[in-house]
Formats: structure tokens, C-alpha cells, sequence
């Protein structure tokens, strides 16, 4: 028997439980992990309250990222064995699999060995946030030097790895928050510019920076009412990608924008790249190097100790005060 975080219906981080499952031998293709350490998403926020893109059936489980060992392998899995340093990658539905637990079943399309030098809680701080961004940024967008980027909550996870990303490339991140509390923090985590959106004239200060151009590329989580505003500090035959819904307000459709400018709107998920092999790869193989040059690394808020603790984990995500990942060791 293992100790299994699941939910037994939809509603705030109270709704979690403890219970003693057993987890059965994985089956053909898939890996079973004994769990070191697990990262906190949004979606999985979403996800308990019901309002993700997946349908629930209880009892659920979840959670897409988790560090740890290999304990057994399903046939015909290759490249992995019992004792393997690993970590997950979302690429896998939350209704057939979850991480949040002492064992976690995966299928091994989603488990990739993790450069040694990571501590367990750095490796559960991977993959959504480094493979999110760079699916938009690289993948589709193909931003490169010179080119200038928005992003907005700049300071979560996903944020931090697309201003750590556009560094690399050479291209400008202009870092997005509501209000100055984070402002010293992203300019300590690379990004090159920040606009409190709350107390500073987005669009008037994007073209300032930019020369009156714009930026070629907005990466948004948010949606809402500050979409048009995005849409309009972007730049002639830019792209806005919308990869969440964070907002709770309507998001507009700025139409004269999009063909005054010959804009771009592009809804984003990140399956898109994890289920795809061949672009998979090339996803792992960007992060991996960008690790191992010291230019990609986790930015780590707050851990926590146990799974006891993933009820206030999960308030403190919801609780926006981080910047950077939020971590459970297990």
C-alpha cells in the first residue's frame, strides 16, 4: 500500500486526502517511480476545482511532475531500469495517471533521466515550465535575437523559464506583473524590462522600449480584459499566444487590431509538443543542453515537506505570493 493524494470531488485545496492505495506493476509501456519529489501547476489547481479541459471521475488523482527513482518497468519499456535518477514530463492525461503520491505509474514516453546535478526538488521543477515555453517561444514562434517578447505573470514558473529562454536566444523579455512588489525579482531572474501592469501604461511603455514597433511576440497566460491591451503593444505581423485562462473576465477579441496589424492569435497547450515524438525530442534536447550550460535553471518559491503539507501547498500556489516553482518533497 502507498500513501496516494486524491480527490473525491471538485473544490478548494481542502478537498485533497491521503488515502492508501495500492499501486499496481506497471503495465506494457509504462514506469513505476518512487517519488522524491513533486512540482505544483496551475493546471492541476484547475484540474481539482473542475474547471480544466479534461472531464473528472472520482476518485481522481493528479499531478504531471514528480522526481524520483525507477522501481519497475512494464514490458517492453527500453532505456530504463530499477534504480534510475528520472523525472516526468506532461504528457499524459490527469485522468488516466497522477504523480502526487510515494509511487506514481507514468507510460515512459514521460520519463526522461535528469542531468545529475539536479536536487530532487530542481528536477520536479522541470519540465511544464521549460517545455511550455519553449513549445511557443522556439517551437512555433521561432523567436530569436533581436526579437522582443511580452510575458505576462512573469513571475510563475512558466514566466521565469520563457524570460530564461528568450536569453538564451538573444531576445528581449519584457516582464509582466500586476503591481512593483516583484519588479526586483524578475530583474534578478533576466528579464530585461518590467511593467507593472496595474500602476504603468502597458501599451505606452512597450512602444517607449521598443522604438514605437512593439513586441513580435506576447505570451499569455491570463486572458481577460488586458488581452487587448497585449494585442496592442504587439507589433505588425506579430503572434499572442494564449496558453491559459487565469482571468475570470471575458476575453475580448480586439479585431482591429488583428487586421490593422495582420496579427496572429494563437491558442496554446503544451501537449502539443510532449505527445508529439519527434518534437518531443527536440524540446528535450533544447532544456537538457540549456541546463547543462547554466543558462536554464528551476527557480524554486517555496518547498514543502511531505505530503501532509499538500493542502497548504496547493493555498499558497492559489495565494499568487510565489516566484517561481512550488515544490512538495515526498
Amino acid at each position: 500500500m502507498s500513501r496516494i493524494v486524491r480527490f473525491h470531488q471538485t473544490g478548494g485545496p481542502e478537498v485533497l486526502r491521503i488515502d492508501e492505495v495500492e499501486v499496481r506493476a506497471p503495465k506494457a509501456g509504462e514506469v513505476r517511480i518512487a517519488v522524491k519529489a513533486l512540482g505544483l501547476n496551475r493546471t492541476e489547481s484547475m484540474f481539482r476545482l473542475g474547471q480544466y479541459l479534461e472531464e473528472l471521475s472520482f476518485p481522481a488523482r493528479l499531478g504531471y511532475e514528480a522526481a524520483g527513482t525507477v522501481e519497475a518497468i512494464g514490458e517492453g519499456v527500453q532505456g530504463f531500469r530499477p534504480g534510475d535518477v528520472v523525472s516526468t514530463i506532461p504528457a499524459f492525461s490527469q485522468k488516466d495517471y497522477g504523480v502526487y503520491g510515494e509511487l506514481a505509474l507514468v507510460p515512459a514516453t514521460a520519463v526522461v533521466k535528469h542531468p545529475a546535478s539536479l536536487s530532487w526538488e530542481q528536477a520536479a521543477a522541470l519540465w511544464m515550465q521549460f517545455a511550455t515555453a519553449y513549445g511557443a517561444l522556439i517551437d512555433i514562434a521561432q523567436v530569436k535575437a533581436g526579437d522582443v517578447v511580452l510575458i505576462p505573470a512573469a513571475s510563475s514558473s512558466v514566466g521565469l523559464a520563457a524570460i530564461q529562454i528568450a536569453n538564451l536566444v538573444g531576445a528581449m523579455p519584457i516582464g509582466l506583473t500586476r503591481t512593483n512588489a516583484k519588479r526586483r525579482q524578475l530583474v534578478d531572474a533576466g528579464a530585461v524590462h518590467v511593467i507593472a501592469t496595474e500602476e504603468q501604461d502597458l501599451v505606452a511603455e512597450v512602444k517607449r522600449l521598443t522604438g514605437g514597433k512593439g513586441a513580435r511576440v506576447a505570451f499569455d497566460p491570463v486572458g481577460g480584459p488586458t488581452f487587448a491591451k497585449l494585442t496592442a503593444a504587439t507589433a505588425e505581423h506579430g503572434i499572442v499566444f494564449l496558453y491559459g485562462a487565469l482571468s475570470p473576465e471575458p476575453t475580448p477579441l480586439p479585431t482591429i487590431d488583428l487586421l490593422d496589424k495582420s496579427l496572429t492569435v494563437r491558442g496554446y497547450v503544451l501537449f502539443e509538443i510532449t505527445r508529439d515524438p519527434k518534437r518531443l525530442e527536440m524540446a528535450k534536447r533544447f532544456i537538457l543542453d540549456g541546463l547543462a550550460s547554466g543558462k536554464l535553471k528551476p527557480i524554486i518559491a517555496k518547498t514543502f515537506s511531505g505530503l501532509d503539507q499538500i493542502v497548504e501547498a496547493h493555498r499558497y500556489l492559489e495565494s499568487n505570493q510565489q516566484v517561481g516553482k512550488i515544490v512538495v518533497t515526498v
